[in-house]
C-alpha cells in the first residue's frame, strides 16, 4: 500500500500540471469574466490543494515503511487512527461540498479543522511525553508525529479546498476570516 501511494502520487502531479495548463489556456483564449473566472481559479487552487494532499499521503506512506521497518511503536497508533478517520470524513466532505456547489457542508468542513486541529495538538503531546518517559522508542515515536503531521495537513488543505468553493459560489475570498465571519458570508445572501 505504502508504494502503491508513492507511485499515485505521481499522477496527481501530473494530472494537476495538466488542471493547471488546461485553467491557463481557459484564460488566455476564452478570456473569461466574474464567475467563470472565479471557477477557473477556485479550481486552480482546489487542484493545488489536491496535489499538495498527494504529497502528505505519499508523506504518509514513507513513515509508515520506515516504521515496518523500526518494528511497531507500542503508543501512538490509536491516535494516529482517529485523527485518520477525521481527516478521511474532511477530505470526503471537501469534495462532496466541492462537486454539489454546498456550501454548508463546506463550512462543517471548515469548522471541523478546529476538531483536528485540537485533537493533533493533544496527540503530540501525549507522543512527546511517551518519548520522555521511554528514549528508545523516540525514532519509532517520530515517525508517528510526522504522520500525524501530514495528516493534520492533509485536514489544512481540504478545509482550503472549502474555501475556495464559498469563493467561488458567494464571490468573497475567506481564506483568513474566522467560522464567524465565514457563517456570516454564508449568510448574508
Amino acid at each position: 500500500l505504502a508504494e502503491r501511494a508513492q507511485e499515485t502520487d505521481k499522477q496527481t502531479n501530473q494530472w494537476d500540471i495538466t488542471i493547471d495548463e488546461l485553467c491557463t489556456r481557459i484564460i488566455a483564449r476564452r478570456q473569461p469574466a466574474a464567475s467563470d473566472l472565479r471557477m477557473i481559479v477556485a479550481i486552480s487552487k482546489a487542484s493545488n490543494d489536491l496535489e499538495r494532499i498527494g504529497d502528505e499521503a505519499a508523506r504518509i506512506a514513507r513513515h509508515a515503511e520506515n516504521l515496518v521497518q523500526e518494528g511497531e511503536s507500542p503508543f501512538g497508533y490509536a491516535e494516529t487512527r482517529h485523527i485518520g478517520a477525521l481527516i478521511r470524513e474532511m477530505l470526503n466532505s471537501a469534495l462532496t461540498a466541492f462537486a454539489r456547489y454546498d456550501t454548508e457542508l463546506a463550512y462543517q468542513v471548515v469548522k471541523k479543522d478546529k476538531q483536528v486541529d485540537d485533537e493533533y495538538k493533544s496527540a503530540m503531546r501525549a507522543l512527546v511525553t511517551y518519548m520522555m518517559e521511554d528514549p528508545r522508542s523516540i525514532s519509532r515515536t517520530l515517525n508517528i508525529i510526522w504522520v500525524l503531521r501530514s495528516l493534520e495537513r492533509i485536514g489544512d488543505h481540504s478545509r482550503n479546498i472549502c474555501q475556495h468553493l464559498i469563493y467561488l459560489v458567494k464571490g468573497i475570498n475567506v481564506s483568513h476570516s474566522s467560522l464567524k465571519q465565514i457563517k456570516k458570508t454564508l449568510s448574508d445572501s
